[in-house]
């Protein structure tokens, strides 16, 4: 049995257009963030001591209240301190055409969702960030040192690879729980999976059907972030197995030149 005998297609084209808007805002707060994010983490090692307090206390606001209330400051707050020109020019529809392809701005709604979300996800994927870069050792700025390399080139090819590679499983949690916290963006009346389910679920009194699909969907979106974190993580295992095996099988042939 599928899913369109359970509920009409154009109730399911809701869902999936709820679904699509998901998927948007997760991806658009996910390049944001991790951007701000990695940004955050320099900014709480920087060595002006102004720069560090600025990031912490950054992190202090964003981390330690609601993600529901910072999105309704947002969406009400905001919009209360902007001038009523820019309002009105934000909920107008407008639209950018490069050649066959038409791109639509987005409405007020997804634009104060995108900037609460990023907000708030900045702290956590600033903190991995952060944890990352600590995780790597001491050693390994010495010999960056000692090769001559300076602190810009040891951080770019030396710390940086190590930091992310460190990172990686805790950032692929931190997306997750983008994906997740993007349903609170229905208090501020976006159409993403969650508010359109809840609106087929009103109208057709198919609770089951409604919100079963949308979690079937929200599960899925998680398991290929789960997989593509094991595909990560597996690539980057051989990809060091075989540069171990590389410089063994040098220093082996090296030793061999050495005694013969």
């Amino acid at each position: 049995m599928t899913m369109n005998t359970w509920l009409e297609p154009r109730y399911t084209a809701w869902i999936w257009h709820g679904f699509a808007m998901t998927l948007a805002l997760s991806a658009c707060v996910i390049v944001g963030a991790t951007l701000l994010g990695f940004g955050l983490s320099l900014a709480r090692s920087a060595p002006y001591a102004a720069v560090r307090r600025a990031a912490a206390a950054y992190v202090l606001i964003f981390r330690n209240s609601p993600l529901i209330v910072q999105l309704l400051f947002w969406y009400f707050g905001a919009a209360a301190l902007m001038p009523e020109s820019a309002m009105s020019w934000l909920n107008t529809p407008h639209a950018l055409t490069l050649g066959p392809l038409t791109l639509g701005w987005p409405s007020f709604e997804f634009l104060a969702g995108w900037i609460g979300l990023t907000c708030y996800a900045t702290t956590f994927i600033g903190e991995e960030f952060r944890a990352g870069l600590r995780g790597v050792r001491d050693g390994q700025h010495q010999a960056a040192a000692a090769l001559g390399l300076t602190r810009f080139a040891a951080f770019r090819y030396v710390i940086l690879p190590q930091a992310v590679r460190i990172a990686t499983p805790p950032l692929a949690g931190q997306y997750m729980n983008i994906v997740k916290n993007s349903s609170l963006t229905m208090a501020i009346g976006l159409a993403e999976l969650s508010y359109s389910s809840r609106q087929v679920e009103t109208e057709t009194l198919k609770t089951f059907q409604a919100f079963g699909m949308a979690t079937l969907l929200y599960v899925a979106t998680i398991a290929l972030i789960e997989i593509a974190l094991l595909l990560r993580q597996r690539h980057g295992a051989h990809g060091a197995g075989g540069a171990r095996g590389s410089h063994a099988a040098g220093g082996w042939r090296a030793t061999r030149g050495g005694g013969s």
